[in-house]
């Protein structure tokens, strides 16, 4: 019995250092109904990640599924690219600013 297509993201991972955890950022780029300005939402989403291979900077692809606790709703399913460090500092300075 099928409930559905879970839906997927593509994102960068701008945290990894809780145990089996990462937290990734997906950017939405989506035009504006009336006056079609392009209009950036970021968005966090905290992922399950067994085996710990993700790495600040990385580029992932993550799936829904159950829930793995209060917050996470989401599995890392691939590593589309692996980070630089540089691009994990740069994201680590964007994280503080942004909150």
């Amino acid at each position: 019995m099928s409930r559905g297509k879970s839906q997927s993201r593509v994102g960068t991972v701008i945290s990894d250092k809780m145990d089996k955890t990462v937290v990734v950022n997906v950017i939405q780029i989506k035009k504006h109904k009336r006056y079609k300005k392009s209009i950036k939402r970021n968005s966090k989403f905290i992922a399950h990640d067994e085996g710990g291979q993700c790495k600040m900077g990385d580029k992932v692809l993550i799936l829904e599924g159950r829930p793995y606790s209060k917050n996470k709703r989401w599995k890392v399913s691939k590593i589309l690219e692996q980070g630089s460090p540089l691009e994990a500092e740069v994201l680590e300075l964007e994280a503080e600013v942004a909150e």
